[in-house]
C-alpha cells in the first residue's frame, strides 16, 4: 500500500532532464518506488531504480535513443 509522497522531486542527484522541447522532466520518490514527472503532464511507471526513472523520463523527452 502506498501513503503519501514522501520525497518531492530533487533537482540535484535524482536527475533532471533539461527543459527539452518544453518537457523539464523530474523524478519523484513516493514510497519505496519513484518515477519520472514531466511539466506536460506526463508520468512514467512506478520504478524502484532512480536510475530506470531517469531513463524512463529522457526517453519520454527524446534525450534517449532508442
Amino acid at each position: 500500500m502506498l501513503g503519501n509522497v514522501v520525497g518531492v522531486a530533487h533537482r540535484e542527484g535524482l536527475g533532471v532532464s533539461p527543459d527539452t522541447d518544453g518537457h523539464p522532466t523530474v523524478v519523484v520518490e513516493q514510497g519505496r518506488f519513484c518515477f519520472a514527472r514531466c511539466g506536460c503532464g506526463w508520468r512514467g511507471p512506478a520504478r524502484r531504480a532512480r536510475s530506470q526513472a531517469r531513463t524512463d523520463g529522457a526517453g519520454h523527452t527524446g534525450s534517449v535513443s532508442g
